[in-house]
């Protein structure tokens, strides 16, 4: 069994990318510095700005969001994941992808988000994420990292489907990845509660970095990167301003409370 410090990354992302590589760098250092092993940047980590211009930079930002990636986890001996990135898709439209890459360079893990935001909020908001981005077609993975027990991926807007998180489950994911730009007014409401769900009914672990405060003089993310047990207690919570929600990883208290709370086993799924 592996213990472990995690660090949930808090950013506010522009539409610069030279400044968000730098404010995520100031943070994965912070966290190293900490005693981090295993770190998460949100979704959007690189880019946060307008469809046009994100759909302009994808071909050369895809690529150095990787190399990003590769650097960062190598000169600070962390695994890293980078919660999401435009990658070039069809005509018009990118891929919103999160890879997991380990201290030595290697990519553990990809995944393309496949759940879409497309919303009419209550505030007056519309968000249509399929206009320009487009669905990932495979579940999200789960990867086995030596010291740091069963990773599994998933983006932001993911958190809403419990079924996803029952396929990490299913394969034996002890810690639940859940970068997020989660909105402010949706986040209030929803964001906290639905990570402790998440948690409670998988027994297993959330590390959730997010986005915080104003991007781009229009959008408006939650923020409270966290931390949060396979009990549903939240172990880290980040705040409204950037920084670090890190706690510690126990993977013998995820088998603890899957033998205390042994749901998973009940499960009738034939029934449904």
């Amino acid at each position: 069994m592996s213990s472990f410090l995690a660090a949930a990354v808090q950013i506010t992302s522009t539409p610069d990318p030279d400044a968000n590589f730098a404010a995520a760098e100031e943070q994965i250092e912070l966290a190293a510095r900490r005693g981090a092993d295993l770190v998460g940047l949100p979704e959007n980590f690189a880019f946060m700005g307008e469809d046009a211009l994100r759909l302009e930079l994808a071909p050369a930002l895809a690529g150095r969001c990787s190399r990003f990636l590769v650097t960062m986890a190598r000169r600070y001996q962390v695994t890293l994941l980078g919660g999401g990135f435009p990658v070039p898709g069809g005509e018009g439209h990118t891929v919103n992808r999160a890879e997991l890459v380990g201290t030595e360079g290697q990519l553990l893990a990809r995944y393309d988000k496949i759940h879409l935001f497309d919303v009419d909020l209550p505030d007056g908001n519309t968000y249509r994420e399929s206009a320009t981005v487009q669905p990932g077609t495979e579940l999200p993975p789960v990867v086995e990292v030596p010291g740091l027990g069963r990773i599994g991926l998933s983006i932001c807007y993911d958190v809403r489907f419990p079924e996803l998180y029952r396929h990490l489950a299913g394969a034996s994911a002890d810690v639940l990845m859940v970068p997020a730009a989660f909105t402010a007014f949706t986040g209030k409401d929803h964001w906290q509660v639905l990570l402790q769900a998440r948690a409670i009914e998988n027994t297993a672990y959330v590390v959730a970095p997010a986005q915080t405060g104003l991007h781009y003089g229009r959008r408006q993310s939650h923020g409270h990167a966290l931390v949060i047990d396979p009990w549903g207690t939240v172990l880290a919570d980040a705040g409204d301003a950037p920084g670090l929600a890190v706690a510690p990883i126990d993977t013998s208290h995820v088998q603890r409370v899957r033998a205390q709370m042994p749901s998973l086993q009940h499960r009738r799924p034939a029934l449904f």
